[in-house]
């Protein structure tokens, strides 16, 4: 039986973005798969890196939880807001201190190159924006996307990794809204 994790990343429980969440692990569930979610805002941890990766700092009890959910998961669906261009401060302090060498890749010794520990999964990013999707990619180079795609998910074996946008959301109106929750749920009924 196919695997998913719904992995939140917006601070806020009252944000579109969990009804998203929401959307899709019905969806999800409606099809017969096994899900499982992380809201990263109930998570109990630190979520600055205080050592980079000069000294380990011991991971919380959640973050632990959390990587076993991961290593469990065939595939990883990320719902979260772009907030100046990037990630919500807690979900960059969630991959920053769970993403680590040994767990998610491994450099090589004497070498530039790296083991990718994640291999065999997929992942679907869904994130809302304020601006049209296009524009964010044209004018801005999704730097979000960039991150959590490329030198996250990618870089550690994770792949295909689908996107998808949702917005305009400070303008939309409730109909508009119901339709975006419908999109999720149809993606999560069909695994993507």
């Amino acid at each position: 039986m196919k695997k998913i994790l719904i992995i939140n990343g917006h601070p806020n429980p009252e944000s579109f973005n969990f009804g998203l969440a929401e959307s899709y692990k019905n969806g999800a569930i409606a099809s017969g798969v096994q899900v499982e979610t992380i809201t990263i805002a109930n998570l109990n941890f630190n979520s600055n890196l205080k050592f980079g990766y000069q000294k380990r700092t011991e991971l919380e009890p959640d973050l632990l939880e959390s990587w076993e959910k991961i290593k469990r998961a065939d595939h990883l669906v990320w719902i979260h807001p772009v907030w100046w261009g990037g990630l919500p401060a807690i979900t960059k302090g969630f991959i920053d201190r769970l993403f680590l060498p040994g767990m998610a890749f491994q450099y090589k010794e004497n070498s530039v190159w790296w083991d990718k520990l994640l291999k065999g999964k997929t992942a679907h990013i869904i994130t809302t924006l304020d601006q049209p999707g296009w524009y964010y990619r044209l004018f801005f180079g999704r730097p979000s996307v960039n991150q959590l795609k490329k030198s996250t998910l990618e870089f550690c074996g994770v792949k295909p990794v689908k996107v998808s946008y949702i917005g305009i959301i400070k303008t939309a109106h409730e109909a508009q809204r119901k339709k975006w929750l419908e999109k999720v749920y149809d993606f999560g009924f069909r695994n993507k």
